[in-house]
């Protein structure tokens, strides 16, 4: 079955509502979790003599046995290196990792999916090669970036270095006490910009950002746009061209796939139009002691050997999340993730603090919270007791931190196969923690 295409969608004007409406009319048809489950060989695994409650999928899902078995099918039928043998065994490796880049491609909508796709090592060396491609070639003294107050780290250092090394400004989208962007003085945010940085759904709030609005924003003003589509491509049906953002990055292992992996898509003359990033073999058409001549895109962006088995894993997990429905993936995620507010909030009342927006259908599967006084990490650790995975820590995203107050937070964050008995354990958990530190 084929992924119906998609937009974040929203509003640009006064205080961002963020929600996502699936394009299309694919039927509406619900997960059979359980039966998902059965996929991924390590939730059989126990931890205290319990189930195991994994609730970090935002810092990376776990593998489904097919893609698992995709991996090591090519490494022990097909291994060889790519794009240099002419044998038999390198050509069908050959296909097989040019076919994962199509399949990829055509799971975001991206028009020329062949040309489009740049597999990277991850989501922040793809947004690092925007960075020092376009940024290097377009940037000057004076120059303005925009980017919000929600980035991860990844859209944000890359253009710090380069603020520093170019003398460019950084301007930044302020966000309300709702977790959402306040765009009311979009316009003269905008004055000036170079390039958009935006998160499409924050990895600590759960906000959806309205990227299509603000891309549209900032075209009028001539600026490109930068997406960090990490939260959402696993999450949410993509469809690039409606997004309209010129580059959006993400990576494999938010998506089922392999670590290891990441991805850039960028439109395709915006790629035609950049420098390398990392020179050496594969990059190039030719080399003579005067020079080199740049290899055609996307290959002009992958120096050396690529990951191959990675991508070829990265290809099964977007067979998984097509065969599953990302309009179902949408659903079930809302309708947990309002469980989890529901119950987190009627558990503990005013002694937890979730950040982000409380309706479930402008956030993503991320709750991030604190619990009275007790720090993070110590939640952390308590929870782990109980067989509850949750992450503690800034979470790469030190501005937003202190933007919220706080020096860290514990998040929850839900994958296709979590179920309401998952937040019924978080909860439990999370009641023997606040007993522990009473």
């Amino acid at each position: 079955m084929s992924t119906p295409a998609g937009t974040h969608e929203g509003t640009a004007r006064g205080t961002a509502r963020g929600t996502v409406a699936p394009a299309g009319s694919a039927p509406s048809r619900e997960l059979d979790v359980c039966a998902l489950r059965a996929d991924f060989p390590l939730l059989g695994r126990t931890e205290q003599g319990r189930r195991l409650t994994y609730l970090d999928s935002a810092a990376s899902s776990q593998r489904p046995r097919q893609v698992l078995d995709a991996m090591r099918a090519y490494e022990e039928t097909s291994y060889a290196n790519v794009h240099r043998g002419v044998y038999a065994l390198a050509e069908e490796a050959t296909r097989r990792f040019e076919a994962a880049r199509d399949n990829v491609g055509r799971f975001i909508g991206a028009p020329e999916p062949g040309r489009e796709v740049v597999f990277t090592k991850n989501a922040t060396e793809a947004i690092n090669l925007v960075a020092h491609t376009w940024g290097r070639a377009n940037l000057r003294a004076g120059d303005t970036v925009l980017l919000t107050e929600m980035e991860h780290h990844a859209n944000i250092v890359p253009w710090q270095m380069l603020a520093a090394e170019r003398d460019v400004t950084i301007r930044w989208v302020p966000i309300d006490d709702d977790g959402l962007l306040v765009l009311d003085d979009l316009d003269r945010l905008l004055e000036g910009v170079k390039l958009l940085g935006v998160t499409c759904a924050s990895n600590v709030l759960g906000t959806i950002n309205p990227v299509a609005e603000l891309a549209q924003a900032a075209h009028r003003v001539g600026a490109v746009v930068v997406a960090d589509g990490a939260q959402s491509v696993p999450h949410l049906p993509t469809d690039v061209s409606s997004l309209g953002c010129d580059f959006l990055a993400f990576s494999a292992h938010k998506m089922l796939g392999p670590t290891g992996i990441g991805v850039l898509w960028g439109r395709a003359e915006l790629l035609e139009a950049l420098p390398p990033f990392l020179g050496g073999g594969e990059m190039i058409l030719d080399v003579s002691k005067d020079g080199f001549t740049p290899n055609e895109v996307p290959w002009r962006f992958e120096a050396g050997t690529p990951p191959i088995t990675e991508a070829i894993g990265l290809g099964a997990a977007v067979d998984y999340l097509r065969a599953v429905g990302m309009d179902a993936v949408r659903r079930h995620e809302v309708a947990l993730t309002a469980y989890a507010l529901d119950t987190l909030q009627s558990r503990f009342g005013d002694a937890i603090r979730i950040f982000g927006p409380l309706d479930a259908t402008r956030r993503g599967g991320v709750v991030s919270f604190v619990l009275g006084d007790v720090h993070p990490h110590d939640i952390s650790q308590v929870l782990d007791q109980y067989g509850v995975c949750v992450r503690a820590g800034h979470h790469c995203a030190k501005p937003l931190m202190r933007r919220l107050g706080v020096t860290a937070t514990a998040r929850a964050s839900f994958g296709l196969y979590n179920d309401l008995a998952d937040v019924d354990a978080l909860a439990d958990a999370l009641g023997e923690a606040r007993a522990f530190f009473a």
